[in-house]
C-alpha cells in the first residue's frame, strides 16, 4: 500500500510541475495600473533591465525592494514596444 501511494505521490509531483511549468504569472503595476504576464518574453525584458541597472542578477522580480519594482516597472513602460502586455 505504502509503495502504490508513494508512485501516486510522485506522479502527481511531476504531472504539477508539468501543468505549471508553462503558465504564465501575471503582475499588477499598481503605479501605471495595468498588468503585465511574466512569461519568458517579460524575463528578457527583466534581464535587460538588471544588465543595465547593475542589479544583482541572482535575485527575482519577487524578491527586489518595492522601490526596485517601481523603478522596473517605469523603466519597462519606457519599452512598450513588444505586444505581451495584457492591459486591463
Amino acid at each position: 500500500m505504502r509503495s502504490c501511494f508513494g508512485r501516486l505521490s510522485s506522479c502527481g509531483v511531476i504531472l504539477l510541475a508539468l501543468v505549471t511549468a508553462g503558465c504564465a504569472h501575471r503582475y499588477y503595476d499598481s503605479y501605471h495600473n495595468d498588468y503585465h504576464r511574466w512569461d519568458h518574453h517579460e524575463t528578457a525584458y527583466y534581464n535587460q533591465w538588471v544588465i543595465e541597472r547593475h542589479v544583482d542578477p541572482h535575485r527575482d522580480f519577487n524578491h527586489l525592494s518595492r522601490d526596485e519594482q517601481k523603478n522596473y516597472w517605469d523603466w519597462r513602460h519606457q519599452h512598450e514596444h513588444d505586444h505581451d502586455n495584457d492591459r486591463h
